[in-house]
């Protein structure tokens, strides 16, 4: 009778939502996420409200404690330290979003063609991920970092550009970040290839790359956006100690990784440098896991309708 009466109420995505809505640490985190991503994108508009700019250099306000015009207070050259967390989280969100995004465009092609043909294709893909996923990830991270681009051809009016180290480290990470995304659609798509839409299109005539695209990956996307989710953090995280090593994001385009960087040498004498980027780096990773968390729950039709509060 219910069912008669809201024919809407069980619908897929309404039972997805509310198995989200019952993950409380999950939608949470979306909201935090949510509040900083306005915060990064809004602050051009809070530099003009303080009167100030992110690069303003002041020598006689460093280590200035918080004000009205500087509610976070100063650095060590006198920049205002709340714009100069949002712009560093502007870096560090766009780093992890594309990086993650990029790995798994990388990991669902992949992963879909070789569940899709199997066979010799899917071994050779598979060992090849196999021997990225063997290698210690942090250390290649560093010595690929590490690389000087005018040795590899770079120009160097390209290698000096602010832009460059940003770009060089979503390259980077996203070229090896894409293996776990690989494994989930090769698994996903080896179950999906055997059901019965899929032989009614292969029986209707239709190419591998049409069964793919308009078939199987619509099919195979939920776990596909939550190892996405999960990789974002992650990949702030690497971003954030390649940033601090030196290797990653150059100043003076600032990102939570190098302001820890400027902060060390600080630590007994100002330790609030160092608190606040440390902080917004473990709340978003930490938020990320939630989120991730919290769309498996939601995604995965064998889940519960959610009963148990998290």
């Amino acid at each position: 009778m219910s069912v008669l009466t809201h024919p809407r109420a069980s619908t897929p995505r309404r039972l997805a939502w509310r198995r989200f809505q019952s993950h409380r640490l999950a939608l949470v985190s979306a909201v935090v996420l949510a509040l900083l991503v306005v915060l990064a994108l809004a602050a051009p508009l809070i530099a003009l409200a303080l009167g100030v700019a992110v690069d303003d250099v002041d020598l006689f306000l460093r280590l200035g404690p918080p004000s009205g015009a500087h509610p976070l207070g100063t650095d060590v050259l006198g920049r205002d330290l709340l714009l100069r967390l949002l712009h560093g989280g502007r870096v560090s969100l766009a780093v992890g979003v594309s990086s993650a995004m990029v790995a798994a465009v990388i990991g669902t092609i992949v992963g879909i063609v070789a569940g899709f043909f199997g066979g010799r294709l899917d071994a050779v893909l598979m060992r090849f991920a196999d021997g990225v996923i063997s290698l210690p990830l942090l250390p290649l991270l560093i010595v690929l970092a590490a690389v000087d681009p005018g040795k590899i051809g770079i120009p160097e009016s390209i290698a000096s550009s602010e832009a460059f180290s940003l770009y060089r480290i979503i390259g980077i990470i996203s070229l090896v970040g894409w293996t776990t995304v690989a494994r989930l659609a090769r698994a996903a798509t080896m179950a999906l290839r055997e059901r019965d839409f899929i032989q009614v299109a292969v029986a209707q005539g239709f190419g591998p790359a049409r069964i793919m695209v308009r078939h199987i990956l619509p099919n195979a996307a939920s776990p596909i956006l939550v190892a996405t989710t999960l990789t974002v953090g992650n990949v702030i995280l690497f971003e954030s100690v390649l940033s601090f090593l030196g290797l990653g994001i150059q100043p003076p385009v600032a990102s939570w990784g190098n302001m820890l960087t400027g902060a060390q040498e600080l630590i007994w004498q100002a330790p609030m440098q160092a608190v606040w980027p440390g902080m917004l780096i473990f709340v978003t990773v930490i938020c990320f896991n939630f989120l991730g968390d919290g769309l498996q729950d939601a995604l995965d039709p064998r889940s519960g309708t959610g009963t148990i509060p998290r």
